[in-house]
């Protein structure tokens, strides 16, 4: 620990952004190199992101949006265990300390913390010459065993995902200048939307203790809606059949393949969608379902599990197979 009475750049950088969002009483101002995080007899949900410049952000991203989406990618892993939220630990790789770029960061992160009820409990702060890094370590809680993995789904289960699929990955290319930012030239609104699903995500929270409560398998589409699907049959050695007309778009993805400007593939595969995929028994589907309606948010079934271990199968409205050349988007 450095001396309290000659603090060094850092622990001002520290005292200065971060120590006011450092809410709980065992963060301890952040002056420790500890938290205690009390459990309250629940399960205790640990899950980790980073989120790197160029990878998961552009550096022209503004800095809010930067805070917001570190924070929220953590966020909907917990959701998608029907996890509450009860603190994170965050570690910044920063190549200078600004006030224009850490001011609104810190009080973007600040207000997330507050709105999901999820304070800052400590973690490092760092320099870099490279490009910059935030990682979040997240905690979460829920009752004990009752975590939601990805081995519960079985044959006869319904697929649902929440909100809308593709927009993340569109959002990348208006900003990029691909193929959706010309064909949305003249449409400032859509733009703007897809924009926002890119970089600030709509983690589920408000779904996590009806995910918790019906669903026998989830997690959450970071990487794209096939190959996360893959992942989730896989580890519950199963398989699927996905209705690729029943995929919940935005209108602004939907005209966007009627057009030909995108292919389905795009969507399914693009990744940071952020949403809750999960399986349901079909006795418990309508019961989800309505706590989405309830929470304003649209829950959609997209297809079945089925047995068998091969990979799931993507139907066009005509039954025939779509051949996908990229499942999800791969850091490797």
């Amino acid at each position: 620990m450095a001396d309290p009475q000659n603090p060094s750049a850092e622990d001002s950088l520290i005292a200065r952004y971060f120590k006011p969002l450092a809410t709980d009483p065992g963060a301890f101002g952040l002056v420790d190199d500890a938290a205690v995080l009390s459990s309250s007899g629940d399960d205790i949900v640990v899950t980790t992101d980073a989120v790197v410049e160029g990878v998961h952000y552009l550096a022209t991203d503004p800095p809010d949006t930067i805070a917001r989406k570190a924070l929220r990618v953590n966020l909907s892993d917990l959701a998608a265990k029907g996890a509450a939220p009860a603190g994170f630990v965050l570690t910044l790789a920063l190549r200078g300390k600004e006030d224009s770029w850490l001011r609104p960061f810190a009080d973007a992160l600040g207000e997330d913390s507050r709105n999901f009820a999820c304070p800052l409990l400590g973690g490092d702060t760092v320099s870099t010459p490279g490009p910059q890094m935030i990682s979040i370590t997240a905690f979460g809680r829920v009752p004990k065993g009752r975590m939601v993995g990805r081995t519960g789904a079985r044959p006869g289960d319904r697929i649902l995902v929440t909100g809308t699929i593709g927009d993340a990955a569109l959002g990348l290319d208006v900003l990029t200048g691909g193929a959706a930012a010309g064909a949305l030239a003249s449409e400032s609104q859509a733009k703007e939307m897809l924009v926002s699903r890119y970089r600030v995500p709509l983690p589920r929270n408000v779904l996590a203790q009806a995910v918790r409560d019906h669903a026998t398998a989830a997690l959450d589409v970071s990487d794209g809606l096939a190959g996360d699907l893959t992942k989730l049959c896989a580890a519950s050695g199963v398989s699927a059949r996905v209705d690729v007309a029943n995929l919940p778009l935005s209108a602004a993805a939907s005209g966007l393949v009627a057009g030909n400007v995108v292919c389905v593939e795009t969507l399914l595969a693009g990744g940071d969608d952020y949403e809750v995929l999960c399986t349901v028994p079909p006795a418990q589907s309508d019961a989800l379902i309505a706590a989405g309606q309830a929470a304003g948010v649209a829950v959609t079934a997209i297809g079945t599990i089925v047995a068998g271990r091969e990979r799931p199968r993507f139907l066009d409205g005509q039954g025939h197979e779509l051949t996908l050349k990229r499942l999800s988007y791969s850091h490797f």
